[in-house]
């Protein structure tokens, strides 16, 4: 199989590409090189920006693709350029949308491909929504074989997965964890979540890739363990080898006392703080052979030693670190108060 892929070296994708190596299909990147390091050799690189479509329409004359997947593409108007570079040029064209685009609130906590699309909470789980509508438009008019994908909180072994961080990542509250530091967590810890190892992540994919059924198709793929975020950080606390001190703070207030920049109505209102539980059946169907086989609190032990082990995964975030502190000392301050006048 010969596949394109628009990025290539992020959380979801470096594990599809390493994965497609070394079963010996042929991969091509389209990137700006900045972390191609990652990556075992065997891939052919397009060093160019994929926002300069004349250079790279340039670059890919005379090439076909069995598969082309964008996994940097955010808004329609990114996936009308894909359009206009590789219709006649791919056989199967797969989005990366997010299950953020289902419902929200949701009207049931058991999330299938047929669960409405609406998040008025959040811009990019709306955008998402207008480019998976673009492209089926393009399928059902013009016959573009389009397949969507639908993501859900899916991991790596570089960054601890967390319901709370600020812009600079989730090492904060791991160091706050180390330190014996409250951490927040949002509501009271009892929602329901999934994390998929990006691994796993990946056996769907590629059971995708190719996959005559899946053309025309929307289908998620996420692991089937279902949590509580309150045995998320326990298991983080755990793989950390420290007792877990948990503030809980509402999710509202949470996002309202936040810097804009950090965008936490969309992150929690429009996504972490509802409770989902994800039916795979169609995915099954598609990839029969498609099992999620690492446990959250396996993976999250792996992702906990590489971090710990890698500097340059150790990014600190002191302006989150100080509202963290800003927000516990008001809420234990509040409840003070009212205890002193009840």
């Amino acid at each position: 199989m010969k596949a394109l892929f628009i990025g290539g070296t992020g959380t979801i994708s470096t594990a599809i590409s390493t994965k497609l190596l070394e079963d010996g299909h042929e991969l091509w990147l389209i990137n700006r090189g900045s972390r191609n390091a990652v990556l075992p050799p065997g891939a052919h690189v397009i060093q160019a920006d994929i926002g300069d479509e004349e250079d790279v329409s340039r670059r890919l004359e005379g090439q076909t693709f069995d598969v082309v997947a964008d996994f940097i593409a955010f808004t329609p108007q990114h996936l009308e350029r894909d359009y206009r570079l590789f219709c006649g040029r791919t056989k199967q064209f797969m989005y990366i949308s997010s299950a953020s685009a289902y419902q929200k609130p949701l009207s049931d906590y058991r999330i299938n491909e047929g669960t409405p699309l609406a998040n008025p909470y959040w811009e990019y789980s709306r955008n998402k929504i207008a480019g998976e509508e673009l492209l089926m438009k393009l399928y059902r008019e013009e016959g573009f074989p389009v397949t969507i994908v639908r993501p859900s909180h899916t991991y790596s072994e570089r960054s601890v997965p967390l319901g709370l961080h600020g812009t600079g990542g989730s090492y904060q509250i791991i160091k706050r964890m180390m330190e014996g530091k409250k951490v927040i967590i949002h509501g009271d810890g009892t929602s329901l979540w999934t994390m998929t190892y990006n691994t796993d992540f990946a056996k769907g994919f590629i059971g995708l890739m190719g996959n005559i059924h899946a053309i025309g198709e929307a289908v998620q793929i996420t692991s089937d363990e279902t949590l509580t975020w309150n045995q998320i950080y326990r298991a983080i606390a755990d793989a950390l080898g420290v007792e877990l001190r948990a503030c809980y703070v509402s999710s509202a207030f949470l996002a309202t006392s936040a810097p804009e920049s950090w965008d936490l109505r969309g992150a929690l209102l429009g996504d972490k703080s509802n409770s989902v539980v994800f039916d795979n059946t169609k995915l099954k169907r598609l990839v029969p052979d498609y099992t999620a086989t690492v446990r959250f609190d396996q993976g999250v032990r792996m992702t906990v030693d590489y971090v710990l082990n890698h500097p340059e995964c150790q990014r600190e975030d002191l302006e989150f670190d100080r509202w963290c502190d800003r927000v516990i000392a008001a809420q234990e301050e509040a409840l003070a108060k009212v205890k002193k006048e009840g």
